[in-house]
């Protein structure tokens, strides 16, 4: 099942997102993980991809598994930072011998060791490079495009953000998933700016829950998000006590997707973290919601 055919219907849903192992000796703890996950049926999984490729020979193997053993639709993230042609190539042609139609395509993170290194000659500047080329090579390719409700952190302004975020949907982008953001108001001031742009195709808002206070940096250096007082206030008074942070954080990331659902979002991604209690914990709090 193509992601678009889900992000288009009627009903609501909810998709996790897991990622591949860094290590193959924690391959089977992260597919257990991954494989709790799929047992709770969300509308899909995205499996991610590594910086530079790192983890990349995992995310097949945890993608093919969840789509063999409990039918989940997944999508398989591609990164093409640092990245031959060829080795692209390859990566795209064993996506589709595993039978995965969906592939979110995204330029990656520059890793540390090439970040002051002259990328004129790489092959790949920027994700629209590589969605014209998984458009090329399978036109029946679903394709998956990120982007920032508050700002791309390399673009001058949201103006031109949202530009080159056209130019990337011309380019062949089917659909779009959000950074992740913690306040909602900031989600629909972006969209009413894209649909303005003439950017139609859905767009799935990608919410984090934090569910514990370490996270809180990590989330701002990653995204550059806004953190609102409110949820400033919550890891101020239940930082320290970790099982208070975790059900706090849950019922903050519930919060934000009653929210989006009452506001007309149909689709919300969540980045699970491998976590397969917190999935479980948003779902039971959504299951009168989304059945």
């Amino acid at each position: 099942m193509k992601i678009t055919d889900i992000l288009n219907g009627n009903q609501l849903s909810l998709s996790f997102e897991v990622f591949p192992p860094k290590t193959e000796t924690v391959f089977e703890s992260v597919k257990t993980a991954t494989e709790e996950i799929a047992k709770l049926r969300p509308s899909f999984m995205s499996v991610t991809y590594g910086a530079g490729g790192g983890t990349s020979r995992y995310t097949l193997d945890i993608a093919k598994n969840i789509k063999r053993l409990y039918g989940v639709p997944t999508l398989a993230h591609l990164t093409c930072v640092s990245s031959s042609r060829q080795t692209v190539a390859e990566k795209i042609e064993e996506i589709k011998a595993a039978g995965i139609k969906n592939v979110m395509a995204l330029r990656g993170d520059i890793p540390k060791d090439l970040e002051n290194a002259d990328r004129s000659g790489w092959d790949y500047q920027h994700a629209i490079d590589l969605i014209r080329e998984l458009k090329e090579y399978s036109p029946d390719f679903c394709i998956g495009g990120a982007c920032y409700p508050e700002i791309h952190p390399e673009s001058v302004n949201q103006k031109e953000d949202i530009k080159y975020l056209k130019e990337k949907v011309d380019a062949g982008c089917d659909f779009l998933t959000t950074q992740m953001f913690f306040d909602n108001n900031l989600l629909y001031n972006f969209l009413y700016k894209i649909r303005e742009a003439g950017i139609t195709v859905p767009v799935m808002p990608g919410i984090m829950p934090i569910t514990n206070a370490n996270q809180v940096e990590r989330a701002i250096k990653l995204s550059g998000s806004f953190m609102p007082q409110r949820f400033k206030s919550l890891v101020y008074k239940f930082g320290t006590n970790p099982d208070a942070m975790k059900q706090a954080g849950i019922i903050y990331a519930t919060d934000q997707i009653i929210d989006l659902f009452a506001n007309g979002i149909k689709n919300v991604h969540v980045y699970s973290m491998n976590k397969p209690d917190v999935a479980e914990k948003i779902l039971s709090n959504l299951s009168s919601i989304l059945n």
